[in-house]
């Protein structure tokens, strides 16, 4: 399941006509939040985009996903993610600071 809702949000991002890399760091972040499990932080983070009511249910629904999930899925469901961060094409679009600093958001969420 949730690699299909992945796999959908990546192919949602290519028809917005934005370049996947492009989405790379938002992604991230949208995606470090939902795994954080943290509503607020989640809507807060949502609100730099200017979501609309409809985007934030269903960005809420994924992280009910989630929610629902042990810990051991949660715990891998970064591992996709850093392979999608560290992927040739992230890299070569954003400076190597960048990706290390959206690295750090999976160490400083798993904190709160």
């Amino acid at each position: 399941m949730k690699g299909t809702l992945l796999l959908l949000a990546l192919l949602v991002t290519g028809e917005l006509g934005f370049q996947t890399t492009e989405a790379c760091a938002p992604f991230v972040g949208a995606y470090v939040k939902i795994l954080g499990g943290n509503r607020l932080a989640l809507n807060a983070y949502l609100s730099m985009f200017q979501a609309t009511a409809a985007e934030r249910v269903a960005f809420e629904k994924i992280q009910d996903c989630f929610n629902e999930e042990p810990l051991t899925t949660k715990l891998k469901s970064p591992q996709i993610m850093m392979s999608i961060l560290f992927s040739s094409e992230c890299k070569a679009y954003y400076p190597e600071d960048s990706v290390n600093k959206m690295a750090d958001m999976f160490k400083l969420d798993s904190i709160n």
